[in-house]
């Protein structure tokens, strides 16, 4: 069956060609190969003692990507310090091709290459673990050597200063940052997603922020997006091959046509797109962090709160209304997600008087900060506090506040003090507050308030299994952030979408919007423009190819083989 003009034959035949234009590495045949004892290169001084080893120059590959290809690099793969054991890796083609087999890991006593002296003369390591693999199907591509050595600083410095000492054909330095993980990009032992994935995995700090960069490791975004993008590719080239070829050949479908047909596939896109949009904003949310904004008038118990939270005093906490003047912000992990958190300055207006007098200028700058940093954060966090008053308790909030939190996209109802009164107090209080809320913001009329003590917290009661409701209030942000990160089962791999993804696949959709737009013209009488709407297609492809890491030159070749075989 054909869609949008394209035959079933014809797509095989392209898979077939793609399969052959990937076809890139090509062997050269090795090097007459002499025999001696254990060395790192092809050569006659000794760097590895123990059985004899035959030595053999690794293949070589001509992949045109460049100067310096041909160079062997090493680093130390594991942290820097003291440690019971050190990995250093080394990459290229004067790498060892033997013993006893690859992948089999061999003790060795590693010497050093320029040290003329007897067998135990020169010792750098007297029991190294040495494990050789055999390219293609290496971390990089190439032949690749690791020695598992010593961890002490002194044994990790002379191993690497003798490296580069071993004499061979090919140069031998210290790799560049990032080289080891090159190499696997331009050898296609990783696509340019999985390599981002690859970095979030070495930075992640928290649980969450580890299964998101596990997701996009899997591999199925860049295959996704490579289908994406040859999709557009058979569907432009459909579009071509009727620009071009339309007056010699005669065709099944009319313009009009075919574009329809490819509309159809491009609002299929588009769907996918915007699922993988969602999945960016919350990977987004793992890892930089989710900004939680805590705002109130002065002294309902902002500053004490965010102290409990985070577990130490990170605000200076006073009776004096107004302490708070400028943001204070502190970061933590709480169930694996990576939250931070701002104190923020006490609403008043300017001609409101309190214990410290009228609103100053430093005050109202607080004020202000205060508000920006609420329409930058994710999550709104509302306090409210149980007051005595002239006719008794009362619930004291700040209507400001509460439009900021309906305006939010996240947001926490909180009153503080409830000790303040009876529990049956409390609750007529708390109910009349809900209903006050319900009339006045209708938004958060739904919201469930969550009663909180700072002051019975900070005791640290040992009757209660929650003294002062801050655990439960720490459930209710949790159950917070997991709504804004979850994802259903089968989209979880949208999770390892990253904020460049999300930049080139908003490129994406815009030309698929294009696209959309001349394809379909709101005018039927109007003849669309099928020159202009292949533009947008190859606008959009070449956003997909620069998520995967697909050069522009071969996605041209692509096309002229998809005119010219139609």
């Amino acid at each position: 069956m054909r869609r949008y003009g394209i035959r079933p034959e014809y797509l095989a035949r392209a898979g077939r060609r793609a399969t052959c234009a990937t076809s890139s590495v090509r062997p050269i045949p090795a090097l007459k190969s002499t025999p001696s004892k254990s060395c790192l290169c092809s050569c006659g001084r000794r760097f590895f003692s123990g059985n004899a080893i035959k030595v053999i120059n690794p293949k070589q590959f001509s992949t045109g990507f460049g100067a310096g290809t041909n160079d062997t690099i090493y680093a130390l793969s594991t942290a820097q310090g003291r440690a019971g054991i050190a990995v250093i890796r080394i990459s290229g083609p004067s790498c060892l091709d033997a013993l006893p087999k690859p992948r089999y890991a061999s003790v060795r006593s590693l010497l050093d290459p320029k040290h003329s002296g007897g067998p135990h003369q020169g010792v750098l390591d007297s029991e190294a673990l040495v494990l050789f693999f055999p390219s293609p199907k290496t971390v990089t591509g190439e032949d690749v050597l690791e020695l598992h050595i010593h961890g002490g600083p002194a044994t990790i410095k002379a191993v690497l200063a003798a490296i580069p000492q071993c004499p061979s054909q090919h140069r031998i330095r210290y790799a560049e940052p990032g080289e080891f993980t090159k190499r696997a990009f331009l050898n296609d032992r990783l696509d340019l997603a999985r390599v981002e994935s690859l970095g979030d995995i070495l930075s992640a700090e928290t649980e969450q922020q580890r299964r998101a960069a596990v997701r996009g490791n899997s591999g199925a975004l860049a295959r996704t997006y490579e289908g994406w993008r040859e999709e557009l590719l058979l569907a432009r080239g459909e579009i071509e091959a009727l620009i071009d070829f339309s007056e010699d050949q005669h065709f099944d479908e009319s313009p009009s046509d075919l574009l329809h047909n490819v509309a159809t596939l491009v609002d299929k896109i588009l769907q996918g797109i915007h699922l993988h949009e969602q999945g960016g904003q919350r990977s987004e949310l793992l890892r930089s962090g989710i900004r939680i904004a805590l705002l109130g008038p002065p002294n309902v118990g902002k500053s004490s709160l965010m102290n409990l939270i985070v577990g130490r005093e990170a605000s200076i906490v006073s009776g004096e209304a107004g302490t708070t003047r400028d943001i204070v912000e502190a970061s933590l992990d709480i169930r694996g997600y990576l939250c931070s958190f701002a104190d923020t300055a006490g609403f008043r207006s300017s001609d409101a008087l309190g214990p410290s007098g009228p609103v100053g200028a430093v005050e109202l700058e607080g004020i202000r900060r205060a508000k920006q940093k609420a329409q930058e954060s994710d999550i709104v966090v509302v306090l409210a506090s149980i007051e005595k008053g002239p006719s008794g308790p009362f619930v004291h909030y700040d209507r400001e506040t509460l439009d900021i939190a309906a305006a939010a996209d996240a947001h926490l109802i909180v009153v503080n003090k409830k000790d303040a009164v009876e529990a049956a107090e409390f609750e007529r209080l708390l109910k009349e507050f809900r209903q006050r809320l319900g009339e006045k913001v209708p938004k958060l009329g739904p919201s469930r308030a969550a009663a909180i003590s700072c002051k019975e917290a900070s005791l640290n009661s040992v009757r209660s299994k929650d003294p002062g409701g801050i655990h439960a209030l720490t459930e209710a942000m949790v159950s917070t952030f997991s709504q804004m990160t979850e994802m259903p089962v089968d989209l979880q791999d949208l999770l390892g979408v990253t904020a460049r993804q999300a930049q080139l696949l908003a490129k994406c959709r815009g030309h698929l919007e294009e696209f959309m737009v001349e394809a379909r013209p709101e005018n039927p009488e109007v003849e669309a423009d099928t020159v202009l709407a292949a533009e947008f297609l190859r606008y959009a492809a070449d956003c997909l190819a620069r998520i995967t890491g697909k050069c522009e030159a071969g996605d041209v070749e692509d096309v002229l083989g998809v005119v010219f075989e139609k």
